[in-house]
């Protein structure tokens, strides 16, 4: 039986973040946590994989205040979740959280194939899912739009800039998975109900051989500004023109901006 692992990541709902309208800066007062939308492509992936072929699914995750996480993620199909729950990774990076995935992964132990989203629902940083693979010394297959399973490894469908192309991998591997793959449902009652009744297994830094000082970030975040946007707010034919005298109007205002040549 193959073993699946698939790595989320518990983030702020953009929805409820609200920016000051003087400094700009992001309030995260009120803000609400989810499972990435991204990484909700990848544990379902994982999820039809093991209806498909039998595999054993369980999630994975790192990071402070996640275990808020655990029933939802438990509700989308995965048998287990391993977490680590730890304060020191509130402002991990890619690199301190692909190190910290690693260690839970290779505690788990004889991982055939992990899953993750192309980047997260934050910062989007698309590091993980590479730095992960390398660092398990797992072969590694980014922007898949279409996954199967094979007696050596996996198939996939990869979305490149001109083009679909279609690898091969022998696993183990570590995929990152685009949204087009497929469409998250929404757990059911009955999924809500029954992820109560699935152990979860909490670790600790010290179990996978991690020291906080090992853990602290490269990257540094100094600051997050909200976006300006200023419309001018011209009607081009507020004067009755027409469709021609309008499109002449704006093309000469446009010229005049330095907008076009």
């Amino acid at each position: 039986m193959k073993k699946i692992v698939a790595c989320y990541k518990w983030v702020a709902d953009e929805a409820d973040i609200r920016i000051d309208e003087k400094s700009r800066a992001l309030n995260f007062d009120r803000v609400k946590y989810k499972i990435s939308e991204y990484d909700r492509n990848a544990i379902e992936v994982g999820n039809s994989l093991k209806d498909k072929y039998s595999c054993e699914f369980v999630a994975v995750t790192c990071g402070a205040q996640v275990e808020s996480s655990l029933k939802d993620v438990l509700s989308r199909g995965p048998t287990n979740v391993y977490y680590i729950n730890d304060e020191i990774l509130a402002d991990a990076d890619g690199g301190v959280t692909a190190k910290v995935l690693a260690g839970i992964i290779k505690k788990i132990g004889a991982v055939d194939l992990v899953i993750c989203g192309e980047g997260s629902g934050d910062e989007y940083g698309q590091q993980v899912g590479p730095r992960l693979a390398a660092l398990l010394g797992y072969a590694s297959c980014t922007f898949v739009t279409k996954l199967d399973l094979t007696d050596e490894g996996l198939m996939a469908e990869r979305k490149l800039e001109d083009g679909i192309e279609v690898v091969q991998v022998q696993g183990p591997a570590v995929v990152t998975v685009l949204p087009d793959i497929n469409t998250p449902p929404i757990p059911t009652l009955k999924q809500i109900l029954g992820a109560k009744k699935k152990p979860t297994t909490k670790l600790s830094l010290k179990d996978i051989g991690l020291s906080r000082d090992a853990c602290a970030p490269k990257l540094k975040n100094i600051g997050v500004l909200g976006t300006v946007m200023e419309r001018k707010g011209i009607c081009m034919n507020i004067d009755g023109l027409s469709i021609q005298e309008a499109a002449e109007k704006l093309a000469k205002r446009l010229s005049a901006d330095g907008i076009l040549g």
